[in-house]
């Protein structure tokens, strides 16, 4: 695997980051996760400019410009000869010492790595996840921003970790409120008497699957509502499901036991999965 780090590309082996470097200590820093299908790189300059938002929310400087941080992008992607992969570009505050003045930190680190990727959830596309909701509350929007993607993902961690030892495939967060926001690496939808429901954005990410999903749903003429949710809307709504770039759009059958609606991925699910497909099989910057 060749790996991009601060304008080389070097071997798996030789992409190495100093012990002082910040992202590290600290988990300062920030990140993406994009997809590329059949040679295209998916949505690529939207997830740029989010990677560039999340830096400057922070007071990070990305030592490069964003056309050079695309075109590196495009050939880690040709030098691993890959055309359907995984890829995550990675800002660091870089090395500084062992205190946590960003100050310290001169110089930035950037690394891309990119690999081959498929279907995130098996056959549970067809079947159906379960999730759990979590007692482990998403960040506060006034504390660390939901919208920010950090290097500092220990939130999402543990979230993921109760829903392990619960059994579940996902887990999904309220904020300290009592409002739903999302899972631990996406973000979540309902279908309810033919609308598609979703919460403001303000507590959760504003993720770039999500988009193409309300962008799909407005072409098949879905009513949307984006609005707060709590337990009551989830149990009792008729289809539930999750999107991100690395899990697409997951179907939920199942939450803290309860049945959601019929208990298989439901038909406005299977929809927007069907018109998610098309849109990325048609869409994206060309990688040769």
């Amino acid at each position: 695997m060749i790996i991009y780090l601060d304008g080389k590309f070097v071997p798996e082996s030789e992409a190495k980051v100093s012990v002082f470097d910040h992202g590290l200590l600290y988990g300062d820093g920030v990140f993406e996760g994009i997809r590329a299908y059949n040679g295209r790189v998916f949505r690529l300059d939207e997830h740029i400019d989010r990677l560039y938002d999340s830096a400057k929310t922070i007071d990070l400087k990305v030592p490069i410009t964003k056309e050079e941080f695309k075109e590196a992008l495009l050939e880690v992607l040709r030098r691993n000869n890959l055309k359907d992969a995984y890829i995550r570009p990675i800002v660091t505050r870089g090395k500084g010492d062992l205190g946590l003045d960003p100050r310290k930190c001169a110089v930035p680190t950037v690394i891309i790595i990119a690999t081959g990727w498929g279907a995130m959830y098996g056959d549970l596309y067809e079947k159906g996840l379960t999730a759990i909701t979590v007692s482990v509350r998403r960040n506060a929007c006034d504390a660390l921003p939901p919208n920010v993607k950090s290097l500092n993902y220990l939130n999402n961690i543990l979230a993921k970790i109760e829903a392990n030892y619960k059994g579940g495939d996902e887990a999904i967060f309220l904020d300290p409120q009592g409002h739903i926001t999302e899972g631990s690496g996406d973000n979540l939808f309902l279908i309810k008497d033919g609308a598609l429901i979703t919460p403001h954005t303000l507590n959760n990410l504003r993720g770039v699957t999500r988009h193409v999903v309300l962008e799909v749903a407005a072409s098949l003429g879905l009513t949307v509502v984006e609005r707060d949710l709590g337990y009551f809307d989830v149990y009792t709504a008729d289809e539930v499901f999750v999107t991100g770039t690395a899990a697409e759009i997951g179907p939920i059958t199942r939450i803290d036991g309860r049945v959601i609606g019929n208990g298989i991925p439901g038909p406005v699910t299977k929809q927007l999965m069907a018109g998610f497909s098309t849109v990325t099989g048609k869409e994206g910057t060309p990688i040769y």
